[in-house]
């Protein structure tokens, strides 16, 4: 079932199964989708305004230039999408505790977003920006954060031997989540 071209507002999927699904440049504003199960669907071009995501389950989904704005999108395991052309945009969002594990975040955008307890682990973020974004917790293990932007990002401990961090950007003052294992204080 392909669906194209449609504006969806103010719709309860809640706990809803959709399988085999295909939406193409959709709009959808004011949705939820709390725990709903999404099998082999596709997003393409797709664009979700202030929509709740909570514990949706995204089972070999394909999300292609999909863009979240000001959603709630807690406890989502990206990791179950499909990599094939996997492109994600973030804002003004809450992701916390989700998983990314493996994904291919190159150049992605996390802007104004609580990314609290979130695991990178394994990623590829080369030259993605983290603007304005809390990232409490977060796990970057084996990550791949090359140019990766966080200027403006606040409360990330990255451990530069467990990562690669060549060329990525820090703030004088958030430099200081480089050097959490070493338990030292700078004052």
């Amino acid at each position: 079932m392909i669906t194209a071209d449609v504006t969806f507002k103010a719709i309860n999927y809640a706990n809803q199964e959709f399988k085999n699904h295909e939406f193409e440049n959709c709009i959808f504003t004011d949705c939820i989708f709390i725990e709903s199960i999404f099998s082999s669907c596709k997003f393409l071009d797709c664009e979700f305004r202030n929509c709740n995501f909570s514990m949706t389950k995204l089972y070999n989904c394909q999300l292609n230039n999909a863009k979240f704005i000001a959603c709630k999108i807690m406890g989502i395991h990206f990791n179950e999408c499909t990599d094939f052309l996997f492109s994600v945009q973030f804002e003004d969002s809450i992701l916390d505790y989700s998983i990314f594990i493996k994904k291919k975040l190159n150049a992605t955008l996390f802007k104004s977003c609580s990314i609290k307890n979130v695991d990178f682990s394994e990623c590829n973020l080369q030259k993605a920006i983290f603007d304005n974004c809390d990232l409490l917790n977060v796990i970057f293990s084996n990550t791949n954060l090359k140019e990766t932007d966080f200027r403006t990002a606040h409360h990330f401990s990255i451990d530069p031997d467990q990562n690669t961090i060549k060329k990525a950007k820090f703030s004088i003052y958030g430099a200081m989540g480089l050097l959490n294992k070493y338990d030292i204080s700078i004052t």
